[in-house]
């Protein structure tokens, strides 16, 4: 694909309705869209996991995805991505919801014009480069690139909601650098931040893209792991540590830090808070670091 073509990826299983959106790309505007299609939300998101898709254009009904379960999937996947919903006639109360959640636009099939549909995408684009804008100054941490706090409670709290309709379960970690204030203390506030900043490198090494991760503040950082379960926990712990040994032995001049680790798993089938669950992996932190003192 050009580099100057927008990436534009159709997540829909009418193949009538494919041909006519890229009947009306072609005809709109030919030479700057480059259209990729796939039937199914699994699909979408696998395909958003490679580089070069500007904009999605989604169907809300989908073989392995109805509703607005749809959007908030994707959208979670691929926050910075605009989306576009396409719905029909009677999807079009959803598609409103599904805007106030996020969506940049819904477009109602068999009522929309390529001239129509190019503006659309523009426009979509424009807004949502405003909002990543916006948003990275008000939900990333500016030390290490990690979400923040605020982000952190507003993120879980949708994916939470997606596990209550998935029935899937979740893991939460809460973990804290042991001695961090010796560290400070000992070798300044430089290096101080420079452990911070390394340890949320590895914290994007051991994780995947799709997981929530958060500076929560201080030493303190927050993971919620999507589709991992208890069965998981401890291969998760020992390839972080495993993966800080590695990164900060690299390091001159940077102490080796160890960290204090408290993980609780959500259970669709016994709902809690956001507020409490993280509050449950904070306590089986300062459990394990009561123990190693």
């Amino acid at each position: 694909m050009s580099d100057d073509k927008i990436g534009v990826l159709v997540i829909e299983d009418n193949p009538g309705d494919v041909r006519l959106i890229r009947e009306m790309l072609g005809e709109a505007d030919k030479d700057s869209f480059h259209v990729e299609h796939v039937n199914q939300l699994s699909e979408g998101l696998e395909r958003l996991t490679h580089p070069g898709i500007k904009i999605v254009l989604l169907d809300l009904s989908l073989p392995d995805s109805h509703g607005l379960d749809t959007f908030t999937q994707l959208h979670v996947h691929a926050l910075d991505i605009p989306v576009i919903l396409l719905t029909g006639l009677d999807d079009e109360t959803l598609g409103q919801i599904a805007v106030r959640e996020g969506a940049q636009d819904y477009l109602v099939k068999g009522q929309v014009t390529g001239p129509a549909l190019v503006r659309a995408i523009r426009f979509a684009m424009e807004r949502q480069q405003l909002v990543v804008e916006l948003n990275t100054r008000s939900l990333v941490d500016p030390l290490t690139s990690l979400y923040n706090r605020r982000a952190f409670f507003a993120l879980a709290d949708r994916q939470i909601r997606i596990a209550d309709r998935s029935q899937r379960g979740l893991l939460t970690l809460f973990i804290d650098i042991d001695s961090f204030k010796q560290i400070n203390d000992s070798l300044g506030h430089q290096a101080g931040d420079k452990v911070l900043q390394e340890v949320a490198n590895v914290l994007r090494d051991t994780f995947r893209h799709s997981d929530i991760l958060a500076r929560m503040g201080g030493d303190e950082f927050a993971i919620l792991a999507i589709e991992l379960d208890h069965k998981d926990s401890e291969t998760v712990t020992s390839r972080l540590r495993q993966n800080l040994k590695n990164r900060m032995g690299r390091k001159s001049g940077l102490p080796q830090p160890s960290l204090s680790i408290g993980i609780a798993r959500y259970d669709p089938t016994q709902p809690c808070s956001v507020d409490e669950l993280l509050g449950l992996a904070d306590a089986r932190m300062y459990a394990e670091k009561r123990v190693k003192k």
